[in-house]
């Protein structure tokens, strides 16, 4: 009996001292180590809770500022104000620049976007132009065949100093203003064929090439020495243009001279020899043409002795 008593009592105070030892444990927090959280001044359920309602009144107030700084109204109306402010021409030029693709034409394009511009070179063929379109500066090379250009002004080509050649062939140029071609300091090669050019103008001395056929020169479109001065010209053609004379003299570096086709009556003995000197050779002219002019050769035959070749006309 007295076993039964003890091993009750024994039991009775095991278990109150492990109901005891369960409820007095003490939970710590990592933020407060060494503080139960019984004595902390607020639950740690209130902490969560108060930085979960502000995570969400952040996330519900942070993301429509962002969506509103990058979409508002203001922003798209103050853009195009700024496009407005300052106008580009579609070149990305100003309105007063060249810009990349060359000057402003009369048509309202720069002169790169109307014609085509390749490096240095500008292609305006067959484009219904009827007057020069400014070039840019650096132009080397000009083409602006099969147009209605009826006039060249006399600062249609001014400041291009680079500028080399010039090819006006079939159109309808009539008048060439007298300091049109003379400033430019490059020039190496003109062809005007198939125009009605009346009279030649000014010709610059660095000229190589020249080619004027198929126009309206006639008895007076040439005057009187114009080539006398062209120390570096080598292909000088005249064809088809009523000439009615070989245009003296002729520069010592000339390699060809095409005259067919005028109205060429006569030729002097001193026309390309020196008649005084028969020991004069002129070895670089070896291809004249004067077929197609009413002119026997076959009676100057000592205009010929200091030639490398005959030129090629009637004998007869």
């Amino acid at each position: 009996m007295q076993n039964f008593v003890n091993f009750f009592l024994g039991f009775f105070i095991f278990k109150s001292v492990g109901a005891a030892s369960i409820t007095d444990a003490v939970i710590y927090d990592s933020e407060f180590y060494d503080i139960p959280l019984g004595e902390l001044p607020h639950p740690f359920v209130y902490y969560e809770n108060e930085q979960s309602d502000q995570l969400k009144a952040e996330i519900g107030t942070a993301l429509p500022s962002i969506i509103q700084e990058s979409y508002s109204s203001a922003s798209l109306t103050d853009e195009p104000e700024e496009e407005a402010s300052t106008p580009k021409l579609i070149d990305g030029s100003s309105a007063q620049g060249s810009g990349v693709l060359g000057p402003q034409t009369q048509d309202g394009l720069p002169t790169c976007l109307l014609c085509t511009c390749l490096g240095t070179t500008v292609y305006c063929d067959d484009h219904e132009l009827v007057a020069i379109p400014p070039l840019p500066k650096k132009t080397t090379y000009f083409y602006s065949r099969y147009n209605r250009i009826r006039k060249i002004n006399r600062n249609d080509f001014a400041n291009l100093n680079n500028l080399k050649r010039i090819d006006l062939t079939s159109n309808f140029i009539s008048e060439i203003h007298e300091d049109a071609f003379w400033r430019l300091p490059q020039l190496e090669e003109l062809v005007l064929r198939d125009n009605r050019i009346r009279q030649l103008p000014e010709l610059p001395s660095t000229l190589t090439f020249i080619d004027v056929s198929k126009n309206r020169l006639g008895r007076k479109g040439i005057r009187n020495e114009a080539f006398k001065d062209l120390h570096e010209l080598q292909h000088l053609y005249i064809t088809d243009n009523n000439l009615d004379h070989i245009p003296l003299p002729l520069p010592e570096s000339l390699q060809a001279l095409h005259l067919q086709n005028n109205n060429i009556q006569e030729m002097h003995e001193d026309t390309f020899c020196k008649i005084k000197d028969f020991s004069y050779v002129r070895k670089a002219l070896e291809d004249i043409r004067l077929d197609g002019n009413p002119i026997n050769l076959s009676k100057t035959p000592y205009a010929y002795m200091c030639l490398p070749r005959l030129p090629i006309g009637n004998l007869i």
